[in-house]
């Protein structure tokens, strides 16, 4: 990644949020948050539907400015940015949707994401045919995403697994430091979610990666570290073991605890 390697300094922080909230009229979605996510690290979001996973992601991506709060990306207060400026940033998003154009092959998705990193307008009535340089940053994307031999199939004809990897190397075009990932193996059947988990795991470690999952088996292997929300509000925070391990987590997840709708 070209712009990562600065990212990933012992012990640096790629995201922070101290005391963010956001409330929808009286409800109040994210409730007090305070996470620090250390560079070129996997971290990885839990907790029931409802527990506001998403609304925090659209909070540190700048689609949603927090309530109360402070962002901080890669050190710098963040909190007032557009999404657009974050992205510049070098902050990276997919979403729970596939958003892919179908009608286009694979590799003219990805020209046209390369084109659209600096925040100019998109034309589809312009070439799609990469030059020299982009012609090889794709075969790279494609390799790393294990798309290597679908290069030129249309986007829509491949199937949903390929499609959600194809997302993810739409993401990956633009050289993030930061990618969140909102539940990159949902609607995945069991075959599929292999070489999900495989390509995220493939990433290099110098791009730092946040991802929602319900899966909870994929979601602890992937990870360095695991954050659980509930209500809103973080509930638990440590590696992998600590989590899996914490009573309020198990009675949300195995328990009587109630979701949040």
């Amino acid at each position: 990644m070209s712009r990562a390697s600065s990212a990933a300094d012992k012990g640096a922080a790629a995201i922070e949020l101290r005391g963010v909230s956001r409330s929808f009229g009286g409800l109040k979605a994210v409730d007090d948050v305070s996470l620090r996510i250390q560079a070129g690290t996997r971290h990885v979001l839990i907790g029931p539907n409802g527990a506001g996973k998403t609304t925090l992601f659209a909070l540190m991506s700048g689609e949603l400015s927090v309530s109360a709060g402070k962002v901080s990306l890669f050190g710098q207060d963040v909190t007032s940015w557009s999404a657009m400026r974050r992205s510049r940033a070098g902050l990276g998003r997919t979403y729970q949707i596939t958003n892919v154009f179908s009608g286009l092959s694979v590799q003219e998705n990805l020209v046209l994401a390369m084109r659209g990193r600096g925040g100019g307008q998109l034309n589809m009535l312009t070439s799609t045919r990469p030059d020299a340089v982009s012609s090889a940053r794709i075969d790279e994307l494609l390799s790393m995403c294990g798309l290597k031999n679908r290069r030129d199939v249309r986007a829509g004809a491949m199937s949903y697994g390929e499609q959600r990897l194809l997302e993810l190397a739409i993401s990956l075009a633009n050289d993030p430091r930061l990618l969140l990932l909102d539940e990159p193996a949902a609607g995945l059947s069991p075959a599929e979610r292999g070489p999900m988990a495989e390509t995220i795991r493939r990433l290099p470690r110098e791009l730092t990666i946040v991802l929602i999952e319900h899966d909870m088996e994929l979601a602890l292997g992937l990870a360095d570290r695991v954050s659980c929300l509930y209500y809103g509000s973080l509930l638990a925070d440590g590696t992998p073991e600590e989590v899996r391990s914490d009573e309020k987590v198990q009675s949300v997840y195995f328990g009587t605890a109630s979701s949040h709708a």
